[in-house]
């Protein structure tokens, strides 16, 4: 369908529209023509993405004299797949409508280890292994070598592509990973290096969110973006501590050794090559007394990770004297890595800020903080003129790099934590020293002062108002959508006691109470054989579901639970995890049902859809608070409450309900689907915890449900499940419409054109 949203013509793949996407295209227009940042909440399944897409596209056609370009962000690469889809259909859409003028190109960007080709390199078994493997076949040096030596073995890919030049580009079109592989093949080029080339072209770029925020990755993939941007973070409820952690580092006794084993292997090559070619030496050197760290544009296969400072705060200034030449800067970095190496040796838990740890790092070896700043920059330069190709070996020396760099350009808005042992496991001696950043507006500044248009979006952005003083920025419009349903399909409720009346609790005094464990035990015996099909279980943590589970296996409930389903449990491992969804999956399609334990902050929690049958009920047994007593988080809350006046408890409660609404909100992936949530703790009764979680979600909590007993919810259950399997009219009855038709967008347009 296509229809008018006052000036852009909206073309929609579908021939209904919910009267919530109408709405979301209507305030995301307002942001765009304010050409201003923007924070909208909308429920999940309810087609946000091809909301999105369609007005973006849609407005980019309606305005051809400065076309808008779309950076959309996404956390996984099934995410990024799906968006791709998405885009395929509207785009085929578009083309039957408007002929060849709509024509666009949009592509997936994703690491060399999901686009590679070459079978010799992308076997690698990690990421790192596969961009190393891509090095050792498309350096500069090498494929120079490989010229006079036909013995050397190149990549057929990249050399194909290189020699295609300016002819190498893709035809428009929207082409997802696997699309580009398949033409990469067919053509006989390397896709990584054409999709990076393309980028810049591309009307529609879709990748992760580190190619924006990691000033790592940044500073090569997005560098060229123009200004007349627009940037969408897809599910972007967990954005901050994304920022958080493209800023933060940690050392551990491994990284020392590794960055000692580094140290020497240049030291060897450094001799090797005052003995065969000093020229080169003594040509770096003369660059960096010119003041060039870098050397000027390099050879697309020779480009490494860029400086993991912001591009506002790199130095545009000479490389110090003093680490000029390559064996004063190695013994630069040999005084660091030992002062490091005695730092870790400590008994208590130390913590301070960049500036005590920079003076201290003066006064006991001598480096000062300019020549901390520069050791990035400078190894950088160093391991391109040592002509070093495996970059997987020395991933330890880089660490130390991004450390020093780090430290050496920001004062505020980080500590230095050093802990000798995790608390968790007090005898183990596992000594870490952690530089993390607390300010999640860092990361995020260059996107909002850089695009003209940045969209946060996602299905909890519950409390709104808090993520503009988190990101320290002014959105232009923050709204939340409701859901609009022909039927109640949701039934969340609040579970306090048991069927004994005993309260239950996750709470720390509660947790191990045997009562406490019994009845949630037996809440969810009664709930399997009451509920069809699929049921997801969310614990707080690995540590919690390990001894619950244990305790129901010594008392029999787990046996009773099995006979009416079986029971699949995700681990810390992703491939046993894989498998277990898989069986799970299988046990609801073939009728037997089965029950998923998963945990709150895990990888299930995040990205796994547990539609239709998969997922009838889900529970929450607790609230997910994170592990208060880590240091890194009590420094982070110190400074949010000094920075940004964000009191503790509030954080705390707003980042462990936005947990526990991301995991209930799996089980509901569009209208037509229906499914019960139960929060399984007294606390989720208390007004200032409740009134975080979603819109949406808390208007269908009535208030009978607040205060439930195991056997009242099992009662609210089964009225529920039975009303549910009543046929319905799916575009909504009785005056209330949950599905448009163009002609009821043309009516409601026609009554707004007359009231104005």
């Amino acid at each position: 369908m296509k229809f008018q949203i006052e000036d852009v013509t909206v073309y929609f793949p579908y021939d209904h529209i919910y009267p919530e996407q109408y709405s979301y295209m209507i305030e995301l227009k307002r942001a765009l023509d304010a050409k201003g940042h923007c924070l909208l909440e909308m429920p999940t399944g309810t087609g946000k993405t091809i909301a999105l897409l369609s007005l973006i596209t849609s407005y980019t056609l309606s305005k051809p004299s400065n076309p808008v370009k779309l950076l959309y962000c996404t956390r996984t690469v099934h995410e990024m797949e799906k968006t791709l889809a998405e885009l395929k259909l509207l785009h085929k859409y578009q083309l039957d409508n408007i002929g060849p003028s709509a024509r666009m190109l949009a592509l997936g960007l994703s690491s060399r280890k999901n686009l590679c080709v070459n079978p010799g390199v992308v076997s690698a078994e990690n990421r790192d292994s596969v961009d190393a493997g891509c090095r050792k076949l498309t350096a500069s040096w090498i494929r120079a070598l490989a010229i006079e030596n036909p013995n050397i073995p190149t990549c057929s890919f990249f050399e194909a592509y290189e020699r295609a030049g300016s002819d190498a580009v893709l035809p428009p079109g929207v082409y997802t990973l696997q699309d580009l592989r398949v033409f990469g093949k067919e053509k006989g080029w390397c896709p990584y290096f054409l999709a990076r080339h393309m980028v810049q072209f591309a009307n529609v770029v879709v990748y992760s969110y580190q190619y924006l925020l990691d000033p790592k990755v940044a500073g090569i993939i997005s560098k060229e973006m123009q200004r007349e941007s627009v940037v969408v973070f897809d599910e972007a409820h967990n954005i901050d501590n994304v920022c958080i952690e493209a800023l933060s580092v940690s050392v551990r006794r491994q990284t020392i050794e590794g960055a000692t084993r580094n140290i020497n292997k240049m030291a060897q090559e450094i001799n090797r090559f005052k003995a065969t070619d000093a020229g080169r030496l003594r040509a770096e050197y003369n660059r960096l007394v010119e003041g060039l760290a870098q050397r000027g544009n390099l050879p697309v296969g020779d480009t490494w990770l860029a400086n993991p400072a912001l591009p506002d705060d790199i130095l545009k200034e000479a490389v110090p004297g003093n680490i000029r030449r390559a064996e004063h800067f190695l013994s630069v970095l040999r005084r660091l890595v030992q002062y490091l190496k005695g730092r870790l040796e400590t008994e208590n838990v130390e913590k301070e800020g960049p500036l005590t740890f920079v003076n201290a790092v003066n006064s006991h070896v001598g480096i000062d903080q300019k020549m901390l700043k520069f050791c990035y920059d400078r190894l950088h330069s160093l391991m391109l003129t040592l002509e070093i190709t495996d970059t997987d070996e020395f991933l330890h020396i880089q660490t130390i790099c991004d450390f020093a760099t780090l430290v050496g350009t920001y004062a505020r808005g980080f500590s230095i934590i050093i802990e000798p042992y995790d608390e968790r496991m007090p005898h183990i001696p596992d000594p870490v020293l952690q530089l993390s950043c607390h300010d999640a507006s860092l990361a995020i500044k260059p996107v909002f002062d850089r695009f003209q248009s940045v969209v946060i979006t996602s299905g909890t952005l519950s409390p709104i108002d808090l993520y503009p003083r988190l990101l320290n920025f002014n959105p232009v419009v923050s709204r939340s959508f409701t859901m609009s349903l022909t039927r109640d399909c949701i039934c969340p409720m609040v579970l306090t006691r048991g069927s004994d009346q005993l309260p239950v609790s996750t709470k720390f005094d509660l947790r191990s109470d045997p009562g406490v464990e019994r009845n949630y035990g037996r809440l969810l015996l009664e709930m399997v054989s009451v509920v069809p099909d699929g049921i997801v279980c969310f614990f707080v943590s690995y540590s919690y579901m390990d001894a619950i589970v244990n305790s129901w296996n010594e008392t029999g409930i787990l046996k009773d639970i099995m006979q009416r389903k079986l029971v699949f449990i995700e681990t810390q491992d992703v491939v046993e995890t894989t498998l277990a969804l898989d069986n799970y999956r299988k046990a609801c399609d073939c009728g037997r049902g089965a029950v998923f334990f998963s945990v709150a902050r895990g990888k299930v929690a995040e990205g796994i859809d547990f539609d239709r049958h998969y997922g009838r009920l889900v529970i929450m047994f607790g609230v997910p608070f994170q592990y208060t007593l880590s240091r890194i988080l009590l420094a982070r809350l110190e400074y949010l409450r000094e920075t940004f006046q964000i009191k503790e408890g509030d954080f705390l409660t707003f980042d462990a309900l936005r947990q526990a609404a991301q995991c209930v909100g799996r089980v509901i992936r569009s209208k037509a689907d229906y499914g019960m949530m139960i929060f399984a703790d007294k606390r989720y009764t208390r007004h200032d915890k409740r009134s975080k979680l979603p819109g949406w979600i808390l208007s269908h909590l009535r208030d009978a449900h607040l205060n439930l007993s195991t056997d009242m919810a099992v009662h609210i259950a089964r009225e529920f499940l039975r009303k549910m399997a009543q046929p319905y009219d799916k575009t909504g009855g009785g005056g209330k419409k949950t599905l448009l038709s163009q002609e009821d967008l043309e009516k409601m347009n026609g009554i707004e054109g007359m009231m104005f």
